[in-house]
């Protein structure tokens, strides 16, 4: 997992269609609340392409979760942080009615997940490290919750998780990064395997990434503010060079990063 930057003004169909379908949940609760147990979201809001798309540019056409690319093998869900419809405390546990259903339409709320990840695993899964201070309504204050699966959207990953290869694990066992580990599946057998293909590769490369990094920042450090074009040139091409390995659109980066971290510490 790495940080995601997305745009701060949502897809226009959330706005025009998905805040007046939240407002009308939020009214029906107010009138009943047992109004929950016979709600139906539009997915063609919230699953609309123009929400698919915002979010697969903003992640770079890769899982929020793993990292893997999604659509040249799969089409990708929408994905809920916090679940719509209901939410079990953790693996095993029941189903618990009702989920953040003021949130279902909520851009900030929206992640572009590969269907292994969100299927399989993360589902309607969202513990808490107090489960006594969770939302339960949309008259709750949900900043007041201390989740524990880390949200990409609005955290960074990489103070909860690192690498030892291809092996991922919660920094100095800390509760977030194994509960994220754990809920999301990232250390599935075959998501490991994946990822030890790229480290092998990049492992062999290392030396040619390194010189890359140095020269870039010499270039930087030499042209200033306004370099001239055919410098602007040198250093767009070995931030491309660079970005294949460890910029945001690279697959896996998160553990390329830590890789580059290690080997610079021998």
């Amino acid at each position: 997992m790495i940080r995601i930057k997305k745009p701060a003004v949502a897809p226009e169909i959330l706005r025009r269609r998905g805040l007046p379908a939240a407002r009308t949940l939020c009214e029906q609760v107010d009138a009943d609340p047992e109004a929950h147990k016979i709600f139906r979201f539009n997915g063609k809001i919230y699953g609309h392409q123009a929400v698919k798309d915002a979010l697969r540019e903003a992640q770079h056409d890769k899982c929020a979760l793993c990292e893997s690319k999604i659509t040249h093998i799969a089409y990708g869900d929408v994905e809920h942080f916090r679940p719509k419809a209901g939410y079990r405390r953790g693996p095993g546990e029941p189903l618990v009615k009702p989920g953040y259903y003021w949130l279902a339409y909520e851009w900030t709320n929206l992640l572009f997940c590969c269907q292994l990840c969100n299927q399989r695993f993360k589902g309607n899964h969202f513990p808490l490290a107090d489960p006594a201070r969770r939302a339960k309504s949309h008259r709750d204050d949900v900043s007041q919750e201390k989740p524990l699966l880390i949200n990409p959207a609005t955290e960074d990953p990489a103070e909860f998780l690192e690498f030892r290869e291809n092996i991922i694990r919660a920094i100095d066992d800390n509760p977030r990064g194994g509960a994220t580990i754990k809920v999301f599946g990232l250390d599935r057998k075959e998501l490991e395997d994946r990822r030890l293909a790229w480290f092998l590769y990049f492992r062999r490369l290392v030396p040619h990434v390194e010189r890359l990094i140095r020269t870039r920042d010499k270039i930087a450090r030499l042209i200033g503010d306004e370099p001239a074009p055919e410098r602007r040139n040198d250093l767009a091409k070995l931030e491309a060079q660079i970005e294949q390995f460890i910029g945001d659109s690279a697959e896996y980066a998160a553990m390329i990063r830590a890789a580059l971290r290690a080997h610079a510490r021998r």
